[in-house]
């Protein structure tokens, strides 16, 4: 569908070769020739955008720009005239302006800046669509937030596999959500009405996990002053959950085979053993084929646990997901401080958007509590996130070129850059940018990198 421009200026010459440049780019154009003709426009048609002229008759710029902004709190705005002065600049852009352009003006800088503003425009909107599709609790399956089709895809086989005994191996990066998906194939099975219990291999040294797992009886060693049950015979009719397998030691797979082989376990210091009926989900990070070959874990106990076999990917590799998500944290993270921060600037989006997260999900989700935390109004920006994240957005080159960001990305990413350099020092970067201080301005108007009305 085509971007729909209106063009408002009591100057017909002015009007036709601007709507024709535009038309020309591809964009659905409408023409007024007052402010009050402007202002029927709006109440008949939508647009995304508006060039208006600041000076006419009756009605002029600065009201259509307020009626504008009453119909459609994200369309943008930009206001042209040939009595461009500082003062109804900042005016303008208080008034919330997308930006001020003095004629005579440059066909290729009008251009530019409407592209900028579409693209504002079309954040905005997917920013409002994604709050929607967070408040209506949709995309919402296992725990997990998503849009993204493969994920999707990876949800419906867990959904067929639940109400199966089949045992299950989940591999994922740390942070993917792989206990989250454990836990729905729990609450989704015929076991769900038994305990589900998980425990992180890597976290524990061998004696401890053996104990953990396995129990003992009283005396079974020193300080052992009473029996107790392993977290096997606890979840006896449920499902036992074994993150990071692929840290257990080879004796303790031995004594793992036993237990998926004959459904039975021996506690430390026993002489029998005990039946159990457990279901059996393993999840980790490592490639166990490759652990396997390396001698590093046992193939039979492999084959065991690799029943079926569920893959969540990283964030990289659904970030189209990471507006929805970003989304969902910040309305949890919001609802549980008592704070009343419901959008994310478009400026803050982009950094989030371009991070490469090491620690995935878990990882965006603290940097949305911790901007929840420290946001000043109803709105997370730039300010709130980490001065290294936006560093590393400028440095790190995409990994695709389906990934490459656009020059207003990039601008932005630079500009945040420098400030930070000069410890905010405006003149300084400004000079280092090569433009005014007032064009540094309105570019920090335009990112959300200024506060108020600063």
């Amino acid at each position: 569908m085509k971007e729909r421009i209106l063009i408002i200026d009591d100057e017909p010459i002015a009007v036709r070769n601007l709507a024709y440049a535009l038309r020309k780019n591809g964009y659905e154009v409408t023409t007024r020739e007052s402010g009050t003709g402007g202002l029927e426009a709006l109440q008949t048609q939508t647009f995304e955008l508006i060039l208006t002229d600041l000076r006419m008759e009756r009605v002029d710029g600065m009201a259509i720009l307020k009626r504008a902004l009453e119909t459609d709190p994200d369309m943008a705005v930009v206001l042209i005239t040939a009595h461009g002065t500082l003062d109804s600049a900042v005016e303008a852009m208080k008034a919330g302006a997308f930006h001020y352009v003095a004629k005579p003006f440059r066909l290729d800088e009008v251009r530019s800046i409407v592209a900028n503003a579409l693209q504002l425009v079309q954040l905005k909107r997917e920013n409002r669509r994604l709050r929607a599709q967070v408040s209506n609790g949709l995309h919402t399956h296992a725990g997990l937030v998503t849009q993204n089709p493969a994920l999707l895809r990876l949800l419906d086989t867990a959904q067929q596999v639940a109400a199966t005994d089949t045992t299950l191996l989940i591999n994922g990066q740390s942070g993917t959500g792989k206990e989250l998906l454990a836990r729905y194939l729990h609450q989704h099975s015929r076991r769900s009405q038994g305990a589900f219990v998980g425990v992180n291999c890597g976290a524990l040294q061998e004696d401890l996990l053996a104990n953990e797992l396995f129990g003992h009886e009283k005396g079974a060693y020193t300080g052992a002053g009473e029996a107790r049950a392993g977290l096997i015979e606890v979840a006896n009719g449920g499902t036992l959950f074994l993150d990071e397998i692929g840290e257990m030691s080879l004796a303790m797979q031995v004594k793992l085979l036993r237990v998926v082989q004959e459904r039975e376990v021996q506690r430390l210091g026993a002489q029998t053993a005990v039946s159990v009926d457990v279901r059996l989900i393993t999840a980790t990070h490592r490639d166990l084929r490759a652990e396997v070959a390396a001698g590093r874990f046992r193939q039979d106990l492999y084959f065991r646990l690799d029943v079926v076999g569920l893959h969540l990917p990283s964030l990289v590799e659904r970030r189209d997901d990471i507006p929805l998500l970003a989304f969902f944290f910040l309305r949890k993270h919001a609802l549980r401080m008592g704070r009343e921060v419901e959008n994310i600037a478009p400026a803050a989006m982009s950094v989030l958007l371009g991070y490469h997260y090491p620690g995935n999900v878990r990882e965006l989700e603290n940097l949305i509590e911790r901007g929840v935390a420290l946001a000043r109004g109803n709105e997370l920006t730039l300010a709130e996130l980490p001065a290294a994240l936006a560093a590393q957005a400028i440095h790190a080159l995409p990994e695709a070129p389906t990934e490459l960001p656009s020059l207003v990305q990039r601008e932005e990413e630079y500009i945040r850059y420098v400030l930070e350099h000069c410890d905010g020092n405006r003149t300084k970067a400004a000079q280092i940018l090569g433009i005014d201080r007032v064009s540094l301005w309105r570019k920090l108007k335009k990112y959300g990198l200024v506060e108020g009305d600063e």
